[in-house]
């Protein structure tokens, strides 16, 4: 059997994939209108695409759903967040203090996510020396999620602000999981193509990762 015929990217698919790069933001205010059960199902069909070592695929998706789960993980933003403001001097508590950090009280739908650290898919390929390559697999594939979501027009928010061992102890999942994000899902209340910490004057963009050290 032949290989199939892989695709052309055209010009114009490039420029709007580069448009789609820059449109993609960390969304923090969501409108509360229902995200279809079967838009969610398609991208989470097209994430066991995304690229992990040793094709492990250590992803583990939690659908946070109920209240009961909700407010406690509200509970617990609140706490950290609390913690992180009161550690910042003055001026920069005043900035931190105006930025909004999350979207957990309207998003319709919110995910945990982590990483199977205890998976035999993959047979431990490429992970021998650098066992955090089953970690940043899942950021990965979060990366994609992210685009994907923004193509059909979605928002995600990350929510780091969050303590990881609370988090898995609210969601009752397996000691084996580590967890990597909180996302926040649904349709934005705005659309921005400046991130929100530059708008509010907390840190520009820079070309700090740009450089490029020849040896």
């Amino acid at each position: 059997m032949s290989a199939p015929t892989p695709p052309v990217f055209d010009e114009l698919f490039q420029a709007q994939f580069a448009q789609l790069v820059a449109w993609r933001r960390d969304v923090r205010r969501f409108r509360s209108d229902t995200v279809k059960g079967e838009t969610i199902d398609a991208l989470l069909d097209l994430m066991q695409l995304a690229p992990s070592v040793g094709n492990s695929q250590p992803w583990r998706w939690v659908n946070v759903e109920s209240k009961d789960a909700r407010d406690r993980i509200r509970e617990d933003f609140a706490r950290c967040n609390a913690e992180a403001l009161a550690s910042y001097e003055t001026d920069r508590a005043i900035a931190y203090a105006r930025l909004k950090l999350e979207g957990l009280q309207v998003a319709p739908v919110q995910f945990a996510v982590f990483c199977d650290q205890s998976t035999d898919q993959g047979a431990n390929l490429g992970r021998r020396t650098m066992p955090l390559t089953l970690e940043y697999s899942v950021a990965g594939m979060l990366a994609t999620f992210w685009l994907t979501a923004r193509s059909v027009g979605l928002g995600v928010g990350w929510v780091s602000i969050l303590d990881p061992v609370h988090v898995a102890k609210v969601l009752q999942v397996s000691e084996d999981w580590k967890f990597i994000a909180y996302l926040c899902v649904g349709w934005p209340q705005e659309e921005h193509i400046d991130p929100e910490l530059v708008r509010h004057g907390w840190q520009d963009r820079t070309a700090a990762g740009r450089a490029v050290i020849t040896r």
